[in-house]
């Protein structure tokens, strides 16, 4: 038993050995006829290893954004060079006339590249110092209502992308925004590109379904509100939760939460499943609505995916999602109390009212967060800032610059 535990150990870091080692390499793409200049692109390397025929993941969006952020550059006539955000060693031997970057490289990589390269920093996330802050504020929360400590999952040292950027491009809504609005740099708003697109559920019975709703999240349990979910549906036992994410991955959430997980009549606890199984379609079929209270996000891909089902959305500010007015619920605060209000005043609702609000959560969806909307924005955006269209022409006066609009405090409300 030893020497198989000890053989295993020495194959796991061989093979994590050989997955650093393939991370300092950059993937070359050239575009057909001459080329006008050359791109580094810092983000997802492992799109572009995949065998021919192969389908990108739909596991997380950002795979497939950045095969579509290449082939912009390549229809540009740009030559791009593709590494991944986590090569910290990477050390430019090319004149690059753009950088785009994700998280770290930007502000490594800036000082080794001509003056005159454009560099834009890729916002899929809210400001580390916010996301880093709003977890822990998060994780004390709980540990002074439940007792317990558990580990941060989705902490961040703090970047500095922004700084040393031109410009940058966004997945979110204004709250996004606001975590960057220090740097005074222009910012473009990007939709969610969803890989899910599903036909309106006409089946679904909006009386009968009233009562049951989905959370559906990834890591980071914590910071995405299922506790707070979780204890707003065990003190209402008329009202049904089905859970969806990995928790498998956190032992010590589940650890301190096995009651509600576990042993509460009205949670109904499923785990990890694929967006795209028959399985979580008949999860969906019976849910009436989605209840999602995170405290940070850049664009919450697992809301853009509910929205696409026909779900109604009770969620966070912070979720980073916009929804049509009258369709769903933003909560005032993510207390116990208030997602509970939220829960029992939407289903409430009658039943031709819930209908024409799952309807236009889907409409909107289907129009606003798709991989065509978003590869007509990004090509927009990039036209522009390589200064083939005025802002004022074509698809990049519709999507802007975005402006910044303060707080009033009255943001959480029913959009009823």
């Amino acid at each position: 038993m030893y020497v198989r535990t000890l053989l295993q150990k020495v194959q796991n870091r061989l093979a994590a050995a050989r997955t650093r080692a393939a991370l300092q390499h950059a993937i070359s793409l050239t575009p057909p006829g001459p080329v006008e200049g050359h791109v580094l692109l810092s983000y997802m390397r492992e799109p572009f290893c995949l065998p021919p025929g192969q389908a990108i993941p739909h596991t997380h969006s950002n795979y497939w954004e950045s095969v579509q952020i290449a082939q912009t550059f390549l229809d540009c006539q740009y030559a791009v060079d593709v590494i991944s955000y986590q090569n910290h060693t990477f050390t430019p031997a090319k004149p690059y006339a753009v950088l785009v970057d994700s998280r770290h490289n930007l502000q490594r990589l800036a000082p080794l590249l001509p003056a005159d390269c454009l560099k834009i920093f890729h916002i899929d996330v809210a400001h580390t110092l916010f996301n880093s802050t709003a977890e822990l504020t998060r994780l004390l929360a709980l540990q002074q209502r439940r007792g317990v400590t558990l580990a941060p999952r989705r902490f961040e040292r703090p970047n500095f992308g922004i700084e040393h950027a031109d410009c940058a491009t966004m997945l979110g809504n204004d709250f996004t925004l606001q975590t960057f609005q220090y740097a005074h740099k222009p910012i473009y708003k990007l939709p969610l590109p969803s890989p899910s697109r599903y036909a309106w559920p006409a089946a679904r019975d909006f009386a009968a379904c009233r009562q049951h709703f989905l959370w559906l999240g990834s890591y980071g349990l914590v910071q995405k509100g299922l506790d707070l979910v979780l204890e707003a549906f065990a003190g209402l036992p008329a009202y049904h939760l089905t859970v969806c994410g990995p928790l498998q991955n956190e032992p010590d959430f589940v650890a301190a939460y096995e009651k509600e997980l576990y042993h509460t009549p009205n949670i109904h606890t499923v785990g990890w499943v694929d967006v795209q199984s028959p399985a979580f379609l008949d999860i969906v079929q019976r849910c009436v609505g989605c209840i999602y209270a995170s405290a940070s996000e850049g664009q919450s891909g697992a809301v853009v995916t509910s929205l696409h089902a026909g779900l109604i959305p009770i969620i966070s500010y912070e979720c980073g999602v916009d929804i049509p007015p009258g369709a769903g619920m933003v909560l005032a605060d993510c207390s116990v109390a208030t997602i509970q209000e939220a829960v029992q005043r939407l289903a409430q609702r009658p039943a031709a009212d819930l209908q024409q609000m799952a309807r236009a959560n889907w409409e909107y969806a289907r129009a606003t967060y798709t991989r065509e909307k978003y590869a007509e924005a990004y090509r927009a955006i990039v036209q522009h800032l390589l200064q083939r269209t005025s802002p004022e022409e074509g698809s990049v006066r519709a999507l802007g610059r975005m402006v910044v609009r303060p707080r009033d405090g009255t943001r959480a409300r029913q959009a009823s």
